[in-house]
């Protein structure tokens, strides 16, 4: 078995797209989303010891909740329940991302957990427990599993195969506001039963950028005006990346209040990504590449 310290990255997730395609008499939502990953992340360790303990730090530390709440913590459980003998130790949360900020960070250290505690238990990569497992976390956490482009459906437990298309330069903002996910919801008003029309742009393998760009501009995030009216900070951001002339196209990722910006290269997206870091000192902006 595996000693010392495990480690591995928990990357931001990016929805490229978000079709909110209706809303079940459950109350759930049923998506359509292309998701991405990004090159900025979380960083998550792992010691192999007696109990389960968890200790977070890092530049974002301080928003992230509690720990005894936190998504590492729930998804080491949801696991432990479903492997007898699972062995457990410390998680060391190492917090660069925003959190409640539509980029899965939470789901992301959850799938991360999952991938740790299944390498020090030699489990297989594909072992239906931490499947199960990841479902049982959050609807995000499937997806953050084998953190690779793919199609998300569902309320998120259907995820596609990976898809091999050109990476994508990306600017990512966060305004540093926090819009609560069932809030967007509501906002949006869909009634149980409805269906919305249109399907999802296909995305074929192998698509390059100049595809993407085309699919996007196809495609749109439903989440989008409902959480602009919720907290308008989104709506500047947008508007601060729609502003410079190198941005090919600016759009929210889930429900916020992040968004992200997509251009030719990474010079380009650096230059951006300096722009808008001058004129909102106070809003978090990375450049990036999404994979």
């Amino acid at each position: 078995m595996p000693s010392g310290v495990l480690a591995t990255r928990a990357p931001a997730k990016i929805n490229l797209t978000l079709h909110v395609r209706g809303r079940r008499d459950d109350g759930y939502h049923e998506l359509e989303s292309l998701v991405v990953f990004a090159g900025v992340a979380d960083r998550l360790e792992l010691m192999a010891g007696d109990g389960l303990t968890l200790k977070v730090a890092g530049p974002t530390a301080g928003a992230a909740g509690p720990t005894s709440d936190n998504l590492v913590l729930r998804a080491a459980h949801a696991l432990a329940g479903r492997v007898p003998g699972l062995r457990l130790g410390t998680f060391r949360l190492t917090k660069n991302l925003p959190a409640a900020a539509g980029i899965g960070g939470g789901s992301s250290d959850a799938a991360a957990a999952l991938r740790l505690l299944a390498r020090l238990n030699n489990l297989a990569h594909d072992d239906a427990r931490v499947a199960e497992a990841a479902r049982s976390t959050g609807a995000d956490v499937p997806v953050c599993l084998d953190p690779r482009a793919r199609m998300m459906c569902g309320i998120g437990e259907r995820v596609g195969p990976p898809l091999a298309v050109s990476p994508l330069f990306a600017v990512l903002v966060n305004p540093r506001v926090a819009v609560p996910t069932p809030e967007v919801f509501r906002r949006l008003g869909r009634v149980p039963g409805e269906v919305a029309p249109g399907d999802h742009p296909e995305v074929p393998q192998g698509s390059t950028a100049t595809d993407l760009l085309r699919i996007l501009e196809a495609g749109r995030n439903d989440l989008e005006p409902p959480a602009m009216e919720a907290e308008p900070a989104i709506g500047m951001a947008l508007a601060r990346l729609r502003s410079l002339p190198a941005c090919r196209l600016a759009r929210m990722s889930g429900s916020g209040a992040t968004v992200f910006g997509l251009f030719d290269d990474c010079r380009a997206a650096a230059r951006a990504a300096r722009s808008i870091r001058s004129a909102e000192p106070a809003w978090w902006v990375k450049a990036t590449v999404l994979r």
